[in-house]
This record gives structure tokens, sequence and C-alpha cells, in this order.
């Protein structure tokens, strides 16, 4: 061989692994500063979570009710529990909010991306005023999960499950309703593609996304004015090897397409975060008795804040024909 040919090659080798070493250099970052617990306190992220440029006079006001349902959760008597996963090896952590009286309704109440139970008091005080028990869960990677790597739904469908299946054991005459935010919607979406039991009556999905490949690709051409490829694709990569699934797989949509629960979607129609957009094609998809709503003026997750009288009376028309 010549050595001028020994020379091309050698370069080939060495641009190749270059390529290769900051396709995964690019990919390790968007993965650890996005979906591990110690990213998710990281600017970059608060960049990626933001629903608006700026706090305008609504949204402060909108997020002044939303630290009411946090304080109102943090007064309330509750049970903190933890069970077995039947999928991986950890433990499962929620908190319990009995009813005051005696009732055979659970609604499993669902956070969203860098939220937490806690975020979520403004609707578990909701249920428990009507009467319901609420079951809050710690997803992959927030609050109490034992878990440092965030799945995005994905996974977390699997231990939604487990949770339902927990309370089924508990109670074969309980009536379960699913409600999940942003993050938590998409994991009430995917968990509905799976069997459940028929304890499972209904859901609510409010304000989540198609997939998880669909939702990093509208933040970061959004918010960093970046392209799918490389960040994206190489992000995938990570993914696959550190949490087993593909970001396209984890679809909200092609998961209501199975679905068999009936379910309520809602959205505000001035969502940057999940693009308003998204609701019809969640909504077309599922194969299940639906009914979709939107909430107009109102942000990301902050629908039952924004127009409480629609939201609410939305939600409780819907399930109330399953209960």
């Amino acid at each position: 061989m010549k050595k001028s040919t020994k020379k091309v090659l050698k370069t080939a080798g060495i641009v190749g692994t270059s390529a290769l070493a900051t396709y995964y250099m690019i990919g390790n970052c968007f993965y650890h500063f996005t979906l591990t617990k110690k990213g998710l306190e990281t600017p970059f992220v608060a960049k990626i979570a933001s629903g608006s440029k700026k706090d305008d006079e609504e949204k402060i006001r909108l997020n002044k009710l939303m630290e009411v349902g946090k304080d109102w959760f943090k007064n309330a008597d509750k049970e903190k529990i933890a069970i077995k996963s039947s999928n991986f090896h950890k433990n499962l952590h929620a908190d319990y909010i009995f009813a005051e009286n005696e009732t055979n309704i659970c609604v499993i109440v669902i956070h969203g991306y860098t939220s937490s139970p806690c975020s979520m008091g403004v609707y578990a005080q909701k249920y428990h005023e009507l009467g319901y028990n609420v079951l809050m869960p710690s997803l992959n990677g927030h609050a109490d999960s034992e878990s440092n790597v965030v799945t995005m739904g994905w996974n977390d469908r699997l231990d939604v499950i487990d949770w339902i299946n927990y309370l089924v054991e508990s109670n074969p005459d309980i009536k379960i309703i699913l409600h999940g935010v942003s993050m938590g919607a998409a994991t009430t979406m995917m968990t509905t593609g799976e069997e459940l039991p028929s304890n499972v009556v209904a859901a609510v999905a409010d304000c989540g996304y198609t997939s998880v490949w669909d939702i990093f690709d509208n933040k970061i051409k959004n918010n960093f004015k970046m392209h799918a490829f490389p960040t994206l694709y190489s992000a995938n990569t990570i993914n696959k090897i550190y949490s087993g699934f593909d970001f396209k797989k984890a679809s909200s949509v092609e998961q209501l397409k199975k679905s068999k629960t009936p379910t309520i979607f809602l959205h505000g129609d001035k969502d940057t975060f999940v693009p308003y957009e998204m609701l019809d094609k969640v909504y077309d998809a599922c194969a299940s008795e639906k009914e979709k709503v939107t909430i107009p003026n109102s942000p990301h997750a902050r629908n039952s804040c924004a127009n409480p009288e629609l939201y609410w009376n939305s939600i409780c028309n819907f399930i109330n024909k399953y209960l």
C-alpha cells in the first residue's frame, strides 16, 4: 500500500473517530442536562421548561394560585407509600391523601416535567373536595423517586400500572381516574395504551405532548434555534443506552390508538411549551370515547387556574358519566 493511501486512511480514521466522539459528547451533554435528576436543577433546563419569555401580570397571578395549591398539599393529611416496581430494580414512591369519608373512587394525579406531587396540590385539593382519594406518584427522576433519570412518561407508564394494580389489590371494587398534566398527561396517555383493569374508568390529559421526540424537537428549535441533527439524534442514542427506549417510540399518539379508556383532553390556546396544535393530534388518535376542551388565553399547565369553572365543569361532567 502506498504511503499516500495509508495517510488518507489514517486521516479518515482520525476524522471519523473525532466525529463520533463529538456526536457522543453532544448527546451525552443534552441527556445529562435534561434527563437526569441533577440536570433538572440547571439553568439549561430552566430555559427549556420556560413557557414564555417573561413573567407578565397574568402569569404571576396564575402562579400565585398554584402556590395556594402547594400550601394546601403541605398541610394536608397524607401518607407516604412505597411499593416494589415490577419492571425495574427500585421502589416506587407516592403521596396518598385519603378522602374524609370512605369512598371507592381514587384519582391518580400525575405531575409534569421538573414538577412534583406538591406542585399538583391545586388538583389534589379539588378532588379531595369532591370526596375522592388522591394518589400522587413521584415520576422517574423527580421528587421522591429513587431513579436518577427522567423518562418523559414512557417508563413511567409502567410505574403507573404498578400503582393501579396496588390500588386494585387493596380494593377490588375501586374506581380509578388518571389525571396528568404536561409530562403527566403524556404519562396518562401512554398508560391508557396498555391493557388496564376495568377499574380504570376515565382519564384526564391536560396539555400533553404527542411524543418525546416531538416535544424535544420543538424545544431545541424554538428555545435554542438548533436542528434535530446532531443534537436530538445523538441524545436519543444516549437515552437508548441509559433508559432503554427510543424517543420516537415513546409516543402518546401511538398509545392512544390502542386506548380503551374514556379520555378528556384539555389544552390552553396560549400554550408555548407544549404547542396547542398537539391537542388535535392526540385527540384524533384516541380510539376510546373522548372529548376535547380548549381553555382560552391559558398558558402551559395553568388551565385549572386560568379558567377553573370551564376546566372543572368539563372534567366533572365527563368523568361522572363513568363513575
